[in-house]
């Protein structure tokens, strides 16, 4: 056939560091396929939000310190990525947990609840919550809420 050999590309699932396929050309066989794997670099960024609640207020945990870590293989020490206190609003520094390149891992939130309960003239059964979780890649927001009390927490994956 006279003219040039169509070419068409497209993602199959490239928010999750899929595959490109990419139909070449005519051969004399039939259609070529080229697949071509995205890096899972490649456009891929998992955020990361962190947001504190007093339960007992019902407001904003103001001032409380955290400590985002990564565990770079197991039996090694946790490696920590940065330190922040929530602001105003419960969370953490949005810009710095922004500019962090987030890897698959094992990544551990220190939050030093003694500190927070004595600022507000409480004391604190725990002396301070941490929570572990995991990030596989396939993810590309995770929202880590946790709902404290002087006597209790809770935490879960938001969204």
């Amino acid at each position: 056939t006279p003219g040039n050999p169509p070419s068409s590309c497209g993602w199959k699932g490239a928010a999750r560091g899929g595959k490109k396929l990419c139909r070449e050309g005519w051969a004399h066989t039939g259609l070529s396929v080229r697949i071509q794997v995205a890096s899972p670099s490649e456009g891929h960024h998992t955020s990361l939000s962190v947001h504190a609640l007093n339960v007992l207020t019902g407001l904003p945990a103001t001032g409380l310190a955290v400590h985002l870590s990564r565990l770079p293989a197991p039996n090694q020490a946790w490696m920590e990525l940065m330190t922040s206190a929530t602001s105003t609003d419960g969370c953490m520094d949005r810009s710095k947990l922004a500019s962090l390149p987030l890897e698959n891992g094992t990544y551990k939130l220190h939050f030093a609840t003694t500190e927070y309960w004595q600022q507000q003239g409480l004391t604190s059964f725990y002396p301070y919550v941490e929570v572990v979780f995991t990030l596989t890649g396939a993810e590309e927001k995770v929202h880590i809420p946790l709902l404290l009390s002087p006597y209790s927490y809770v935490t879960y994956r938001g969204n």
